[in-house]
């Protein structure tokens, strides 16, 4: 059988953390604001980069008045932010083996430039027949319309998401297609706190709990 299986990206295929904490604090630090953590980056991730900044600003005090030049200078910076991100390990194995028989999309609330970019500097982006970012004209996770609509780019078959996060497992649930975890992403809670059909630890299984799925329809 072959599904349509779309990835969220930050903390699912790569760890962009590092990246995204240094344009960060290169941004706060043209307004004299102490650094952010990899730690809080890592809890700032998730709903975009407009959290994202919102997010660091009140960990840091920094008033509303701010937000938009951040954004602006972040946004700058962010496209050419890949030289610290990696993929987790497994991931170009899993990708090579599942693009045999599915097709393959990624939705994220990473901004599309940025998100186009990092995919080409890791060399799989040829994996992926679409890219939803959260930039797009529909709106952002967990609200389900850009994921839809990035099953929709794959034609026809079974849809299935994977990510890490809450975001994604409610963008899942909301979007009422079986949602597989990566557990170690991004997440704030526990994995039993979390929605979802199956888990995975490594990227290794991912091809079997893709199959679990399948076996399942």
């Amino acid at each position: 059988m072959t599904a349509r299986i779309i990835f969220d990206l930050d903390g699912t295929l790569i760890d962009s953390a590092p990246d995204i904490q240094n344009i960060a604090n290169a941004s706060l630090a043209k307004i004299g604001v102490a650094p952010i953590s990899l730690e809080e980056t890592h809890s700032f991730i998730g709903k975009g980069i407009q959290n994202f900044i919102a997010r660091a600003r009140k960990a840091r005090d920094v008033p509303d008045k701010y937000q938009k030049l951040i954004l602006e200078d972040m946004t700058a910076r962010y496209e050419t932010a890949v030289e610290l991100t990696v993929m987790y390990p497994g991931v170009l194995e899993a990708l090579t083996a599942l693009s045999q028989s599915h097709r393959l999309g990624i939705c994220t609330n990473k901004l599309y430039r940025p998100a186009a970019s990092v995919l080409k500097h890791l060399k799989i982006s040829q994996f992926f027949q679409t890219v939803w970012g959260g930039d797009n004209p529909l709106a952002r996770k967990p609200d389900p319309a850009p994921l839809q609509a990035a099953f929709k780019d794959l034609g026809t078959g079974l849809r299935i998401f994977v990510g890490d996060s809450e975001v994604d497992a409610e963008t899942a649930q909301r979007a009422e297609v079986p949602f597989i975890l990566f557990t170690q992403g991004y997440r704030h809670n526990p994995i039993d706190q979390i929605p979802h059909d199956v888990a995975f630890d490594t990227f290794s299984d991912l091809v079997a709990k893709i199959e679990v799925i399948l076996a399942q329809s």
